[in-house]
């Protein structure tokens, strides 16, 4: 591993808490850490700043290939806005294809000269990085995860109904775990973390656990 980037991929649904737990890790080990969800909205808010429209595959494609690693701390990025434009460039192949592409640049070159990067999101261990020196799927209860998405949403300042965050996570999950390209699925080698009853304090220390003592890193 020493002539090559050490490459954690933190897996799972939404609010399993794999942001968090991947924060910790990439702080811990002194690696970059890359959000991927965030990639997609980068791509649409770049075609927004642009002028252009989300839905004109050149100009998405044009954005994707653009990215830098910089701009995905733009606290914009968080908005519905983006959001918005993130589900309508995602449609095109050559966006998609782009960000594959990046999400492998980082993994194996890290930004800023780290010795390693943690990548968390839906598809790292399975299709991004296959490779991966270590693989975590972060999961939970879906009713425990709607409760951790209320109140995040409620600290923003935003209203939130559980019933309806609830319904809309299921819905999400139902989504992303049926699809044809990328499920979302744990890697046959990951290692499963359930943290339905652990802060996040616990679920630091047994990934860490999985990590320095299964992996060597």
């Amino acid at each position: 591993m020493a002539d090559r980037a050490v490459v954690i991929a933190v897996d799972g649904p939404a609010a399993s808490g794999k942001g968090t737990l991947a924060r910790r890790l990439a702080a811990h080990f002194g690696y970059a850490h890359l959000e991927s969800g965030l990639l997609y909205r980068a791509v649409g808010a770049a075609v927004l700043r642009a002028g252009a429209d989300p839905d004109d595959a050149g100009a998405a494609e044009a954005a994707a290939r653009a990215l830098a690693p910089e701009t995905l701390g733009d606290a914009r990025l968080r908005t519905e806005q983006a959001a918005g434009a993130a589900t309508r460039v995602a449609v095109h192949p050559g966006v998609r294809a782009a960000l594959l592409r990046f999400q492998r640049d980082f993994a194996a070159r890290p930004p800023g000269g780290a010795a390693g990067a943690v990548i968390d999101g839906r598809d790292i261990g399975t299709v991004i990085c296959p490779d991966a020196d270590a693989k975590i799927f972060v999961d939970a209860d879906v009713a425990v995860r709607a409760e951790r998405r209320v109140k995040e949403l409620r600290e923003r300042g935003l209203d939130a109904i559980h019933a309806r965050v609830l319904q809309d996570m299921k819905a999400r999950d139902a989504r992303d775990r049926s699809r044809s390209v990328a499920p979302l699925v744990p890697a046959d080698d990951a290692f499963v973390l359930d943290t339905t009853s652990l802060d996040a304090d616990a679920a630091f220390a047994r990934a860490l656990e999985f990590i320095t003592t299964r992996n060597k890193l």
